[in-house]
């Protein structure tokens, strides 16, 4: 990608993203994200109302006086970025590649992080991690977040979610918020999730939540004759009749049995996560993450 398409493009996704965080995002983050707890702040007289919990004995003698303390909420929390890099984000049959979508979803989150004042990071992973990038403020840092995601070039295009979380866990020490953005491609081939011991040791030190970035066809195969699909991290070949009622059943059974072992994987670990569609509308479904909290 040439530098003048570059930047017009981060133009697009930045213009895009502060609209939708300034007009839409602001308050359901702020109240979905509330911070680390309460933090002292001063110490005043008491009022009628007043929870006597609060009052400060030693100020209190000293002045002969009621005096509470107050506490106010410690606004500022890290938000990590957990994307998936892998081969199969180049997927699109609707407007739109995965890769793209994923990109726009980042930017929306970097943006709400930074306009609530707090810190966003981001790994960048396939089966390794492929780039770390430590929390940080301001525009600049989306901006080049924002950058990363559109021109990096991955090592690899195969995907191990368990090794971005194992290093998300081992990187970052205090409590954070953590999105895994990823289509959640990693699974032996009798369905075994591999991730999921990784996930459950993640969520117990931080708040995790899953979005889940789909293609529609992905789910569904269309009957138009005999087909050759690629696996975009393995490059193995298959010829698939798609005009066999059978096939298509048995592959529609697959996909939803898949969702049901990711969404039960989720429910387990109390992971809140959404669905995003390629070439769809993803505000309301971000909207529903950020009530579930």
């Amino acid at each position: 990608m040439e530098a003048a398409d570059l930047l017009k493009k981060v133009r697009r996704i930045e213009i895009k993203s502060r609209r939708l965080t300034k007009n839409i995002f602001a308050g359901e983050y702020h109240s979905a994200f509330k911070g680390k707890g309460m933090a002292f702040s001063e110490v005043r007289e008491y009022q009628f109302g007043d929870d006597i919990r609060n009052i400060d004995w030693n100020v209190t003698a000293r002045f002969n006086h009621p005096f509470v303390k107050v506490f106010e909420e410690e606004r500022e929390l890290t938000v990590m970025l957990l994307v998936d890099v892998s081969g199969s984000r180049h997927f699109g049959t609707n407007k739109q590649l995965k890769t793209s979508l994923i990109a726009e979803v980042a930017a929306v989150l970097a943006f709400s992080a930074i306009q609530n004042n707090d810190k966003i990071g981001m790994i960048m992973f396939s089966d390794k991690v492929e780039k770390f990038i430590s929390p940080q403020k301001g525009r600049s840092h989306t901006l080049r977040i924002i950058r990363e995601l559109l021109t990096y070039e991955p090592k690899s295009r195969k995907t191990d979610i368990s090794e971005a979380l194992r290093y998300f866990t081992n990187s970052i020490k205090k409590k954070c918020t953590a999105f895994v953005i990823s289509d959640f491609f990693d699974e032996t081939n009798d369905g075994v999730i591999n991730f999921s011991e990784a996930l459950k040791i993640a969520n117990r030190k931080h708040e995790i939540a899953a979005l889940q970035v789909v293609d529609r066809r992905e789910a569904e195969l269309v009957p138009v004759g005999l087909m050759k699909f690629v696996d975009a991290e393995s490059d193995v070949e298959t010829w698939i009749d798609t005009s066999d009622p059978e096939v298509r059943q048995q592959y529609a059974l697959w996909w939803m049995k898949r969702q049901e072992r990711l969404q039960n994987l989720f429910s387990k670990c109390g992971i809140d996560t959404v669905q995003l569609y390629t070439g769809e509308d993803y505000v309301k479904p971000l909207m529903k993450l950020f009530e579930m909290r």
